[in-house]
Parts: structure tokens; sequence; C-alpha cells
């Protein structure tokens, strides 16, 4: 089997998954009535169960390809795109939303998702500027840099938690596990835009992002200016992430399964592991909302849940793999 006939079929599995889950909710949809005027079916096809499947799919996408750039960033396969404190920071600029009762908008979409995005691009500078301070681009100060960042703002998201009332604790809380339900459109847009734009910087970064896992200084030896890429990794996934947590919340272990899974099937150059880890992250995060709809239906659990209770035994798995080989990359 050819590396792109393998490429080729598991993007097309993938997509096949994420195609039909649409069709399967609280009752079957048929394929034969979505396109019947007036049809009940129809109707909760195209209003509600497409724009959550977009909306699943690109979430997964991003985090996904995120997880992966920033495994590669840190040669270490349990780095997550939460690493740096994004999410943490996405949350906090949420909940000082959520607390405040604002009604903002933010370029013509919710002002949550504005507060959420700023929340990120401040943790995401404060990181920057504690690892500028240390000197260069440091890898493991960027790590330390991020998992201070991330501690802080978690216990600031908490200290609000606190002080808001009853229905605003409610809704940070809900909105801390992660959900995908009661989407607006323009957030939608927004986030297709950031995740394909994400995308296509990543696939030019590709052949550098190959030469930084193999070991910076094997890198800026064949002429990759090993700062500048590190940089541009780390905001256009820092972005990706705040976008994707200010729209469907935290939603972990995403981008720590899929590029693990992607990479024991395809290997480890990432112009090939680019598209399979975008299809395959999208499938995954549908079939989990899919899930988090159906277990204990006709309640639902937030998607948070169902990906925790699949990531929490494949991160135990990945640490014993690797403790075992003696190579975390």
């Amino acid at each position: 089997m050819t590396e792109t006939f393998k490429t080729g079929f598991f993007i097309l599995g993938c997509l096949a998954l994420t195609l039909a889950s649409p069709f399967w909710g609280l009752s079957f949809i048929s394929p034969t009535v979505i396109f019947e005027a007036g049809h009940p079916d129809a109707e909760v096809f195209w209003r509600l169960r497409l724009p959550r499947l977009v909306a699943a799919f690109f979430c997964g996408a991003g985090l996904s390809m995120a997880g992966m750039v920033f495994q590669a960033l840190f040669r270490n396969p349990l780095a997550t795109p939460f690493t740096l404190g994004v999410s943490s920071g996405a949350a906090l600029g949420a909940s000082i939303y959520f607390w405040l009762g604002a009604g903002l908008s933010f370029l013509g979409s919710s002002g949550s998702l504005g507060a959420a995005l700023l929340g990120g691009l401040l943790s995401m500078a404060l990181v920057y500027l504690i690892t500028r301070a240390k000197g260069g681009f440091s890898t493991p100060v960027m790590l330390l840099a991020g998992v201070i960042i991330n501690f802080f703002f978690s216990s600031l998201v908490m200290f609000i938690q606190y002080l808001s009332d009853s229905n605003d604790s409610m809704r940070i809380m809900h909105w801390m596990m992660g959900s995908l339900s009661g989407l607006e459109m323009a957030r939608l847009a927004d986030l297709i835009f950031v995740v394909l734009a994400g995308a296509l910087i990543i696939w030019r970064l590709a052949p550098e992002i190959d030469l930084l896992t193999a070991g910076e200084d094997l890198a800026a030896s064949r002429g990759v200016r090993v700062g500048r890429t590190k940089l541009q990794i780390f905001i256009v996934s820092s972005i990706m992430v705040g976008t994707v947590v200010s729209l469907a919340g935290p939603i972990g272990f995403v981008g720590l399964m899929v590029p693990q899974i992607c990479r024991l099937w395809l290997g480890w150059s990432h112009r090939k592991l680019l598209p399979a880890v975008f299809a395959l992250g999208g499938a995954f995060l549908c079939l989990c909302d899919l899930a988090a709809r159906l277990v204990l239906a006709p309640a639902e659990i937030p998607i948070g849940i169902v990906t925790a209770l699949l990531g929490g035994p494949f991160f135990l798995w990945t640490l014993f793999r690797t403790t075992k080989t003696g190579d975390m990359f």
C-alpha cells in the first residue's frame, strides 16, 4: 500500500464517518427526506444537526492540528494544545465576560468570542514575554512559563466563579465542560476562517517543523530560522486554540490523541500528517458529540466529559509506551 493511497484511504474513512453522523440522534433522519421542503426532519437536519456537525468538525480539526505542532515543538507526545496556558487564558476571558454580564459584540460576533480571544492572546503574550526575558526563545523556558500561566489563570477562573451568582457560576461551569449547543452562525464562520487559515500556515511551515522535530541544532544547520519558526508555530496554534475554546469551551485530550494515532499510521512527515490530522480530528469530535447526545438521551452530557473519558486511558497508554521505549518522541 503506497503512502498516498494509505493517506487517501484514511482521510476518506474519516470523512465518511463525519458525513454519516448528522443523520443519527434522538431519532434517525433518512437521507431521502433532507431535500424535501417543509419536512420536519429536513428542518432539523439543516438548521440544527448540520451546523453542529460543522462546528464539531472544525473544532476537532483545530485542536488536533495545534496538538500536532505543539508535540513537534516540545518533541514530546504528551504535549497538548493547552500546554502553554492558552486554554486557561481564554477561559479567564470568557469567565470575566459572563461574570460582568456584558452585552458587547466583537467584529460582529458574540462578545464572549472576543473576551475569550483576548484572554488567549493575553496568555500567549505573557508566555512570550517571560520566555524572552530569560533570553532567546528557549523551549523548556516556554513550557515552564506556560505551566505557570495555566495554573495562575485557572485559579483566577475559580475565584471569579466563587464571586459570581448561581446563574453566572453555572454558565461558567457548563462552558468549562465543553459544549457545542446553542451555536451562532457568525461565530461558526469565524471558527472556519481561523482553522483553515491556520491549516494553510502550518502546511507552509511543515518542512521546518520536520527539522525542528529532529532537533534545533540540525534545523539551524539546514537554514531554518529556529526562533522565528517557533514563534510562528506558537502564535498560529494559540490563536486556533483560543478560537475553538471561545466557541466550545476547553475540550481536552483531542489534541493529545489524534496526532499520535495519525503518526502511528502515517509516519512523521508533517506535510503528510496535516490532512490526516485535520480529517481525523474533525471526525473524532463529531463522533464524540454524537455520543454526548445519545449516551443519556434525551439529556445531553458535556462533550468535554466524553473526550476526557477517552483521553485518560489514552494518556496512560502513551505514558507507559514512551517510558518503555525510553524515547519521548
